[in-house]
């Protein structure tokens, strides 16, 4: 093979950052093209098109789809060095023994491969997607619009339909987590009762879709986003008040200096972790390719550029290195920012003095009430967020 390899990443931009890809290609002296869609998109073409990338770069509730379609192969954890270094909130899906076990799609469920090729929890020398990226979500909201009667020592997710915010709310419009944040907040407003919130009934979907049209058709949800461009495009406008947010739209409407409040919502927050996978088809001099990155990864640097847009890394000792202390302290331990601290772009972001909502890496994270999940119901769930969807008078973003 002449010339350098190529190694094609298909994912989102909440981790495929341009940053990291110049990066990558100096240190590993390869060339990296990366494919940057939206969640359905990137979901589409990894099942159907495993030819057309060789790293799948996603989140764990995604193999659901993926694995059973045979769009991925094994990862042999004998070829990652830094495997040991790896917490146990992806391999045990809690990172201490006495936190609570979430709901919903845990990573550690659909961690190892075994040997039926089945994905489980039982350790083997295989894997389906190296743990990465992750974090604790809920939303965001502007404090000086509260409505009367609301505070930040009552935060839940009953406020996201709740009548005082009617026609500034925005959603998430992926079935697989928008569907979640509906179901805490529809549970939380008492408005129905779900067994098992990370998997519900094809009766407790109905009643969902129910409470959720009725309330879209009274104009009550202003909008829905698909990624986090467009969640930081809502809330800069004039309209929404209040969303469902993911972390790199909070980085934006700092930088814009829009005062904001990511809530800590007493029920809990909702998780996801993601990761990097094998495509079926990657083979030969890309494969080894391919695992030198997802060893770089690991490395500590990348896990550094993702802390400064407020996600976590699996090994965060080894992002540490690459961390100011007044990084770590406020990224990690919750603590209010020394200095100004600069964002993933080498722009100023946190002014000193500032602290994270919710507290400590351990703290957030011991407070997963439910990870991002694909239910056994799934295929129900999307056309009934669908029918949601087209409801009413709210109008979803994209970005295509």
């Amino acid at each position: 093979m002449s010339g350098p390899v190529t190694l094609r990443v298909l994912g989102t931009s909440v981790t495929l950052l341009e940053s990291i890809r110049l990066r990558a290609e100096r240190e590993l002296g390869i060339q990296i093209e990366y494919q940057v869609h939206d969640v359905q998109t990137v979901q589409r073409i990894a099942l159907m098109h495993p030819e057309s990338y060789d790293l799948y770069d996603q989140w764990f509730h995604s193999m659901d789809f993926v694995w059973p379609a045979g769009a991925i192969q094994p990862i042999d954890i004998r070829r990652v060095a830094l495997w040991d270094e790896i917490n146990d909130l992806a391999k045990r899906g809690r990172l201490h023994a006495g936190d609570k076990l979430a709901g919903g799609s845990l990573p550690c469920d659909r961690l190892y491969v075994q040997h039926d090729r089945s994905l489980a929890n039982h350790p083997t020398d295989s894997i389906s997607m190296l743990p990465l990226t992750h974090n604790a979500d809920s939303f965001a909201y502007r404090p000086d619009l509260l409505p009367p009667g609301f505070g930040i020592e009552n935060e839940s997710w009953s406020w996201l339909v709740d009548p005082g915010w009617c026609g500034h709310v925005a959603l998430q419009s992926d079935a697989a987590i928008g569907a979640l944040d509906a179901a805490l907040a529809v549970q939380a407003k008492g408005l129905a009762k779900f067994d098992v919130i990370g998997n519900l009934r094809l009766d407790e979907i109905d009643e969902l879709a129910d409470v959720l049209i009725k309330l879209q058709r009274q104009g009550h949800f202003a909008a829905f986003w698909s990624d986090d461009r467009d969640a930081s495009k809502l809330m800069l406008g004039p309209n929404i008040h209040i969303e469902s947010v993911w972390s790199p739209a909070l980085m934006q409407l700092h930088r814009e200096g829009i005062q904001y409040r990511q809530a800590v919502p007493k029920e809990g927050y909702r998780g996801w972790f993601g990761g990097l996978s094998l495509s079926r088809a990657v083979d030969g001099a890309v494969k080894d390719v391919a695992y030198a990155y997802l060893n770089w990864w690991l490395a500590g640097w990348p896990g550094a550029m993702m802390a400064r847009q407020g996600f976590y890394i699996s090994n965060p000792l080894r992002a540490r290195d690459h961390l100011s202390a007044a990084e770590w302290d406020y990224w990690y331990e919750g603590k209010p920012a020394s200095e100004q601290l600069l964002g993933s772009d080498g722009e100023p972001l946190i002014g000193p003095g500032e602290i994270r909502e919710g507290g400590s890496y351990a703290e957030r994270v011991s407070r997963i009430s439910v990870w991002n999940s694909v239910m056994d119901e799934h295929n129900y769930l999307v056309r009934k967020w669908a029918a949601f969807l087209r409801a009413g008078r709210s109008k979803e973003l994209s970005s295509t």
